[in-house]
């Protein structure tokens, strides 16, 4: 039985065997390389709220293991002395990072001694418990997503009134145009949004997250070049000479490629911008 092995099983029995004075928990992660699951006993502190831990490595040259892993995937399972808990994993930018060492090494000054020890800046990481019950930014993501959704399905159904001659076509025309800027705005302005600003803070808080990030933002100038096609159409329509047959096709395209789109991005990042915002 390896030293980490005994002080599991010491911990899930209750006892506090070798790290005696310890305040520890068990950070459960996949393996970078093996995908299979790794539990570590780890000192942990609580820091203005957040559940903070260290990967010290006890001043060794090299980051443990389990951090390298939470770069890979930051989603992990926490056990406490009382309970178990799913959580996700995020590195604090530089400068938040520096000040948690600072009120880590006021509480607890053996990790001052680890950091002389080596050249590495060793690494912060805040443990955000996954709770349903608190809402974030992921959340108002998922309402934008609603907004837009409802919207999409709105001017799909002005452009099959036309199509089926069910209202006075200049006017459904009209209102079709004005629909169709203000939704195509809208929908820019929410990709630009996460573009800018969202997706770069995911990305250094959440490494792991980079390839979802990537093909979120290709998405983006996918639907973009749907998005302009549509709206060309629109534009250029004229009652009488343009097809509404194939501005329905363009809108049937449109609402394929952001559903499929929406609905990965809600499986994916609405975690984590959670807790970014609220922790």
């Amino acid at each position: 039985m390896t030293f980490n092995d005994q002080v599991i099983e010491e911990f899930r029995q209750g006892k506090s065997g070798m790290l005696e004075g310890w305040r520890l928990i068990l950070l459960t992660t996949t393996g970078a390389k093996t995908g299979q699951r790794r539990t570590n006993p780890l000192g942990y502190l609580e820091i203005d709220g957040k559940t903070v831990v260290v990967a010290s490595n006890m001043g060794a040259p090299a980051h443990p293991g389990w951090y390298h892993n939470i770069r890979r995937d930051h989603r992990v399972t926490i056990e406490t002395e009382t309970e178990t808990y799913e959580a996700i994993a995020s590195i604090p930018p530089a400068a938040e990072r520096d000040a948690l060492f600072a009120k880590i090494v006021a509480e607890e000054p053996g990790f001052a001694e680890y950091q002389a020890k080596t050249t590495r800046k060793l690494p912060v990481v805040i443990l955000h418990r996954i709770d349903d019950r608190v809402r974030g930014m992921g959340d108002f993501l998922v309402e934008v997503h609603e907004w837009l959704r409802e919207e999409l399905r709105t001017l799909r159904a002005g452009v099959e009134d036309i199509v089926a001659g069910r209202a006075d076509a200049l006017v459904m025309e009209k209102s079709l145009k004005a629909h169709c800027v203000s939704f195509c705005e809208a929908l820019t302005k929410h990709h630009t949004g996460e573009d800018m600003g969202a997706f770069p803070l995911l990305a250094q808080r959440f490494p792991a997250l980079a390839p979802t990030l990537t093909k979120l933002g290709e998405d983006h100038v996918v639907v973009a070049a749907t998005q302009k096609r549509i709206r060309d159409l629109v534009e250029g329509y004229v009652h009488g000479e343009g097809d509404p047959a194939r501005l329905r096709d363009e809108f049937d395209a449109l609402a394929g490629k952001l559903e499929a789109h929406f609905a990965y991005e809600e499986r994916s990042v609405v975690a984590a911008l959670n807790v970014t915002v609220t922790g």
